[in-house]
């Protein structure tokens, strides 16, 4: 996730970030959610600080081996 206008996170679950505090954020799945049968979904959800303009996050999804 890589935010616009300097936003943090400040919470993550279901899952976890490589790299707290500095955007691009690398969301990777836990131990327990990391290995998904076909049709099978995982979520995750996050709190984030902002000042000024709250623009969206860019996203993009890429599975690693």
């Amino acid at each position: 996730m890589t935010f616009a206008n300097g936003q943090t996170l400040s919470q993550i679950w279901g899952s976890r970030t490589t790299i707290p505090g500095s955007s691009p954020y690398t969301v990777l799945n836990e131990g327990w959610n990391g290995a998904l049968s076909p049709r099978q979904t995982a979520t995750f959800g996050f709190l984030g600080i902002w000042k000024g303009a709250n623009d969206p996050p860019a996203v993009s999804c890429a599975r690693t081996p």
